[in-house]
């Protein structure tokens, strides 16, 4: 069959987060995981996504939204690309990141960006082999719910 991509939709959102959680698998991190397709629909005005359908199966998904940057401005912030591992080598993450680019130049971002966990080596050199620039200067800063309300209560 052949692979098509398609904007996603409500009606994809378990299928999504079925993916979502093959790739907290995937990243070593399968307990990580809060999301639920009842909270991506009330957030559903605040992230878009592409869905790589074979036969009609979704096997592969691409998220995205869209971020304002001091530097640069309007940019698209990539979330997640993942592709199902039985389904990986057919170009179908080429066909989400190209969709991805597209919209991202639609709409008049000046940059897009995401993160590339640093032991995916063969992201990494697909990533490079699309243009992209990798850094390895900066690093990533998070407060999750607790972090949140723990650094509210505190006083420094």
């Amino acid at each position: 069959m052949a692979i098509s991509i398609r904007k996603g939709t409500e009606n994809d959102f378990d299928a999504l987060m079925g993916l979502i959680k093959d790739l907290a698998v995937f990243e070593k991190s399968p307990d990580a995981v809060r999301n639920s397709p009842e909270l991506m629909k009330l957030d559903k005005d605040l992230f878009g996504f592409f869905v790589a359908e074979d036969g009609g199966r979704i096997v592969g998904y691409a998220l995205y939204f869209f971020a304002y940057f001091s530097w640069v401005g309007k940019s698209l912030y990539l979330e997640d690309i993942y592709v199902a591992p039985e389904h990986r080598g057919r170009k179908v993450g080429y066909l989400l990141m190209k969709r991805v680019v597209e919209l991202a130049k639609s709409e008049g971002c000046r940059r897009m960006r995401w993160q590339v966990l640093s032991w995916n080596e063969k992201a990494i050199r697909f990533y490079k082999r699309c243009g992209a620039e990798v850094d390895d200067e900066w690093l990533n800063c998070t407060l999750d719910e607790a972090g949140i309300a723990g650094f509210l209560k505190s006083k420094t």
